[in-house]
């Protein structure tokens, strides 16, 4: 990067996989906002291996193209996010369903300070049929609310595309999901460097392709959700393990010298069951808990984890 490219303040990422026929309506757009906020900035397309004319018209239109050959929704950002020259950076879908000339509020809040400005959709508005009723009323509510309720997060739309970001957050993120996960990551990680984030209600509009959307609705669902499992192996299984163990382990003790009575409970063989069920129960949680804290250590979803540092430390 030189000293020229270090200057800008803004680059504005697209990722791009066949989208040659809304790719025009995106990028005009974005070169109009930054026209009107008078910007220093480039308009970066993300290409993720298209087979049309997505690349040429991107070039004909000033966009600065980058050849991402990783496949992925993930990859094409991460690819857009490293190359970008400017302090700060807006993400958006080559779709039109996030409208570029409405970037004012995610440029206000980045020169504040904030780490990371969200769009939230659920908050704004959507055009009618620009969002799938179960996406809209399940889908994102259910992990929003997981992933508020493991890290902390206080956001009202995990899912929602249209993002800015400061190149400072970024590189300490170490983002690097594939696929459409990389959503969720962005703001798993957040949560857990605690960085600021702004959310601010956007519109979702009905995009623009005349082909079904390169998004899963199960198996990108699933994805997410199998992520945040792997960055909260402490609340999914190590508590409610050692809560198991606790509990089976007291109504063991109890009848140590046989059975009782405690207030209108009798204490005999049936409740010594239960206990060295529930301690049996919370061992082998705890064990699944540490093999995926081990597991994500290695694949560097965490660093920070005082049990897997202190067994580094210790067992070596």
């Amino acid at each position: 990067m030189n000293k020229m490219q270090q200057q800008k303040e803004l680059s504005i990422i697209i990722p791009c996989l066949n989208e040659e026929k809304t790719l025009p309506i995106v990028i005009k757009k974005a070169f109009s906002s930054i026209k009107r906020l008078k910007i220093d900035a480039e308009v970066i397309i993300s290409d993720n291996g298209s087979t049309d004319n997505s690349v040429s018209i991107a070039k004909e239109l000033g966009a600065r193209v980058l050849n991402c050959p990783r496949k992925g929704y993930g990859n094409a950002l991460i690819c857009g996010f490293s190359q970008a020259n400017g302090k700060y950076m807006i993400m958006g879908d080559a779709d039109d369903s996030y409208n570029f000339e409405e970037i004012d509020d995610f440029v206000k809040y980045l020169r504040q300070g904030y780490d990371i400005v969200m769009g939230t959709r659920l908050r704004g508005k959507i055009e009618k049929d620009a969002m799938p009723f179960l996406h809209h009323y399940l889908g994102t509510p259910v992990l929003t609310f997981i992933l508020n309720l493991f890290f902390g997060t206080k956001i009202s739309d995990c899912n929602c595309g249209m993002r800015g970001i400061t190149k400072n957050a970024f590189e300490k993120l170490n983002l690097t999901s594939a696929g459409m996960e990389f959503a969720s990551e962005m703001i798993i990680k957040a949560g857990i460097l605690k960085l600021s984030i702004k959310e601010i209600p956007i519109t979702l509009y009905k995009d623009k392709r005349n082909r079904p959307p390169h998004l899963n609705a199960w198996s990108d669902g699933w994805r997410h959700l199998k992520f945040m499992l792997l960055y909260a192996p402490n609340f999914v299984f190590i508590w409610p393990a050692i809560v198991s163990f606790i509990i089976g382990s007291i109504l063991l003790l109890l009848q140590i010298r046989g059975p009782f009575v405690f207030g209108n409970i009798y204490m005999d063989i049936h409740s010594m069951i239960l206990g060295l069920t529930l301690s049996v129960v919370g061992i082998s949680i705890f064990e699944m808990g540490m093999i995926i804290k081990l597991y994500s250590h290695l694949n560097n979803y965490y660093e920070q984890d005082k049990i897997v540092n202190w067994l580094k430390k210790n067992l070596h």
